[in-house]
């Protein structure tokens, strides 16, 4: 049976994928990673786990919760192998759920060799650009570490970890260049409250994650102005058509970007209470220095990082992207962002 493109893995009626028995590790601590956790281990039975702080690690083994983020997720730790050894983590796993902050991924991995990658099915989580090779993750794993693109898919929204963490329903999509290899994971992820559905659109589908971050930093600015949610709307549908400009442009292929792997996962960023790129936006619109903004934030905001990175691809690829230049130019260039917001407006459709 096969899974069409964008079709739910809950529309295949009585036909289930038989899940294979496939050893997973998840590498990162933070709350992503919990809720990834939480999700796989509604399927699997046993689940390799690397989080940097041994702290951490004698917390989870002694209460059963992650003690920094969704400390509500309950987990059965007989079911968990616990390391702060990432090379260990990566060589007795099958599958590698990424989930580590696009900022700090080449520094986890610098113990790494590309033999440790070999026959490793990679799946990304990360919502970002690695900085040092201005790379989404797909490319970094293909160009840096020599992992056959066929071996790399990543997980997108639109969803947040808060909300799987309280167990309200969620949708996620599996990119994967290959149909079987999307079939296999996405038996991975579903469960009661996670409904999967698949794309070919690795690239593509990678770079809108990226973008919608940087988009959710602009709406958050906004409200941080005093703007409302009349111009909101009219922000967030053009930032889909402004990132469907550089979506063509990077990987040109058929796609529909008001699916849930696009539109949807821009919505949710830019308008939730859980996103931290809208707060940290917020904070910036209401007077905050970006200095100060990262130091009263606990966890990081991808789109601050990706902004840098995402304009050097823009200006190489010749895009006109509006809404995008004012937040680079907010964040990267000191420019005032009440005045800012002012110019964008005449710009929009």
């Amino acid at each position: 049976m096969k899974l069409k493109p964008g079709q739910n893995q809950s529309e295949c009626g009585s036909e289930k994928t038989e899940m294979k028995t496939r050893t997973i590790g998840i590498l990162g601590g933070g709350s992503w990673a919990t809720a990834l956790s939480k999700i796989l281990l509604n399927n699997v039975e046993h689940l390799n786990w690397w989080m940097r702080d041994e702290a951490s690690i004698e917390h989870v083994r002694e209460f059963h919760h992650n003690p920094k983020y969704l400390r509500d997720v309950e987990f059965n730790v007989s079911k968990l192998s616990l390391n702060n050894n990432i090379r260990e983590v990566i060589a007795q796993s099958e599958v590698l759920v990424v989930a580590i902050p696009s900022a700090f991924l080449h520094d986890a991995l610098k113990d790494c060799g590309k033999d440790d990658f070999k026959g490793k099915l990679i799946v990304s989580a990360i919502k970002g650009i690695i900085p040092q090779f201005n790379l989404v993750p797909a490319d970094y794993f293909s160009q840096h570490w020599d992992v056959d693109i066929n071996d790399i898919g990543i997980i997108a929204g639109p969803c947040h970890a808060e909300e799987v963490a309280l167990e309200r329903l969620s949708y996620l999509t599996a990119a994967f260049m290959q149909e079987e290899k999307a079939i296999e994971f996405t038996s991975f992820l579903k469960c009661r409250y996670i409904n999967v559905s698949y794309n070919n659109d690795l690239i593509g589908t990678e770079y809108c994650a990226v973008l919608k971050n940087v988009y959710a930093i602009g709406a958050g600015i906004c409200h941080g102005l005093g703007y409302g949610d009349n111009f909101q709307a009219v922000l967030v549908s053009n930032a889909i058509r402004e990132a469907e400009f550089l979506l063509d442009k990077v990987s040109p292929k058929h796609r529909d970007v008001k699916s849930s792997a696009y539109l949807g996962d821009l919505l949710v960023t830019c308008y939730s209470q859980f996103s931290r790129n809208r707060t940290f936006g917020n904070m910036i619109g209401k007077g905050y220095s970006v200095k100060n903004t990262m130091m009263e934030m606990n966890m990081v905001a991808e789109g601050y990082y990706a902004t840098k990175c995402i304009e050097e691809i823009r200006q190489a690829h010749v895009v006109e992207m509006p809404i995008f230049q004012a937040v680079h130019d907010i964040l990267y260039q000191g420019k005032n962002a009440k005045r800012t917001m002012i110019g964008l407006q005449d710009k929009l459709i």
